[in-house]
Formats: C-alpha cells, sequence, structure tokens
C-alpha cells in the first residue's frame, strides 16, 4: 500500500519529533556512580542505532516526498 503525500508528512514529523528526543537523552550526560554510567553507556549505543535507523527512514521519507512534488 502506497502512502499519502499527507501521511508521509505525518511520517516524517513523528520521526523527527523521536528523533530530537534521542538527541535530547545522549545530551543527557552520565551519573556520577560508575555501575550507573555502565549502563548509561550501553543505553546510549542503543540510542545512537536507534537515530542512525530513523535519520536514515527519514531521508527514505524525504525521497518520497520529493517524489510527490516533482509530480505536481
Amino acid at each position: 500500500m502506497e502512502k499519502t503525500r499527507d501521511e508521509l508528512i505525518q511520517s516524517r514529523d513523528e520521526l523527527l519529533n523521536r528523533l530530537e528526543a534521542i538527541r535530547k537523552d545522549l545530551r543527557g550526560g552520565l551519573d556520577a556512580d560508575s555501575k550507573e554510567q555502565a549502563v548509561q553507556l550501553e543505553n546510549m549505543q542503543v540510542l545512537q542505532e536507534i537515530a542512525r535507523v530513523t535519520e536514515e527512514n527519514l531521508q527514505a521519507i524525504n525521497q518520497q516526498i520529493s517524489a510527490f512534488q516533482e509530480d505536481d
């Protein structure tokens, strides 16, 4: 099923919001407790991968939106 332009824009906006939340979490810094830091570092790696995949999805959606604009 092909998404409409409006659905793509909605998906893009959701991904942008998700990416901003991830970046905010990544800027949060580390706890003073070394055990907590270890957990936070593991979580940071996961968040970085989620951010990377989200950016790839955003790029694909932006290309699809551009294709709609070219057809107009």
